[in-house]
């Protein structure tokens, strides 16, 4: 059963092909634990986005921020602008979790 035969929208629909879009191109290039880091995001990251599929706006904003996080490639000619670590993303998910998690 797919995300909009449940009746939950396009707009979830593409952000989890976003999350596995980015997770099969990390797939070919990561291995052992940084993988696994991969993996365990791309995980939380759908089940946020299916958590809050008919939940308020600011909670759907803060997931789909998170997810472009996720997703994001901070490439850059500029040397001086690092790229983004996976450990960055996690950062940015543990935050909207907990920011969800709030009341």
């Amino acid at each position: 059963m797919t995300v909009e035969d449940r009746g939950l929208g396009s707009g979830t629909d593409v952000l989890i092909r976003k999350v596995d879009s980015r997770l099969a191109a990390l797939r070919a290039a990561l291995h052992g634990p940084d993988l696994e880091l991969a993996e365990e995001l791309a995980a939380r990251l759908r089940e946020m986005i299916l958590a809050t599929a008919r939940s308020s706006a600011a909670d759907r904003a803060r997931v789909r921020a998170a997810v472009h996080y996720f997703v994001q490639r901070r490439e850059s000619r500029d040397a001086r602008l690092p790229l983004r670590s996976l450990v960055a993303a996690q950062r940015a998910v543990d935050r909207a979790a907990r920011q969800l998690a709030t009341p």
